[in-house]
């Protein structure tokens, strides 16, 4: 692999790599109405998507006090990880795109605002686990969009920021990657329209993950930089 390319590719789960959407969505008004009582509508539900479990509940209902909210969380993962008939599945061309990228010499890793049994589960449902050097759950470090996730995999794999890039559907990953001084790609096919993400600076917004391998080979990281001494 080239010197002047990224060298680690930090992916978000949820929306980016897999449609889980509809299941997180529906878990969560699930959960706000059993719980809360409250009719918790599509719009408000998606918005946290990429936080970690209770920070999205404390955004959604910041009147709860901490049983409560943790009474919240219970009921979703019951309905998330057991009850949910609504299905969780990888995007188009996700597995064909990760087994290209190893092969071109990228490394690969995880940020997510899952439970750490959460990310476990679902990647071992879809044996996705062997493409990843490292993985970190927002229960583990910090929810998104705090900087410590990709701090804590760029220490312990001995990458630079200048050599890494974050991938996600979020504000939520456009932001931690501002945070943590690393480029971002948006890809608009999960939670945000690309003009939400476009306004957080990333290198680039797709209209769907698996023009990331295309994007990659045409655009290399010294070629960045020379477009951003060009605008200054």
């Amino acid at each position: 692999m080239n010197e002047d390319r990224f060298k680690l590719l930090v992916f978000d789960w949820d929306g980016t790599l897999i449609n889980s959407i509809e299941r997180i969505v529906t878990s969560m008004q699930h959960a706000s109405r059993e719980v809360c009582g409250i009719k918790l509508s599509e719009d408000r539900a998606r918005r946290v998507i990429g936080l970690g479990l209770h920070e999205a509940i404390q955004q959604l209902h910041p009147e709860l006090g901490t049983a409560a909210v943790e009474s919240v969380a219970a009921s979703y993962r019951q309905n998330f990880l057991f009850d949910s008939d609504v299905p969780e599945v990888l995007f188009d061309g996700v597995e064909a795109l990760l087994q290209q990228l190893l092969a071109d010499g990228y490394t690969l890793a995880i940020a997510t605002g899952k439970s750490r049994a959460g990310l476990d589960r679902t990647m071992q449902q879809h044996q996705l686990v062997a493409y990843f050097a490292t993985t970190r759950c927002a229960d583990e470090t910090r929810s998104k969009p705090h900087p410590a996730m990709l701090h804590s995999i760029l220490d312990e794999l001995g990458t630079q920021t200048i050599h890494a890039v974050m991938i996600g559907d979020s504000e939520h990953d456009m932001r931690m990657a501002n945070n943590a001084g690393v480029d971002a790609i948006g890809v608009s096919q999960g939670v945000e329209p690309a003009d939400s993400l476009l306004a957080h600076q990333p290198l680039t917004c797709l209209d769907k993950i698996t023009d990331l391998y295309d994007f990659l080979s045409h655009n290399t990281k010294d070629s960045f930089i020379h477009q951003e001494a060009a605008k200054q």
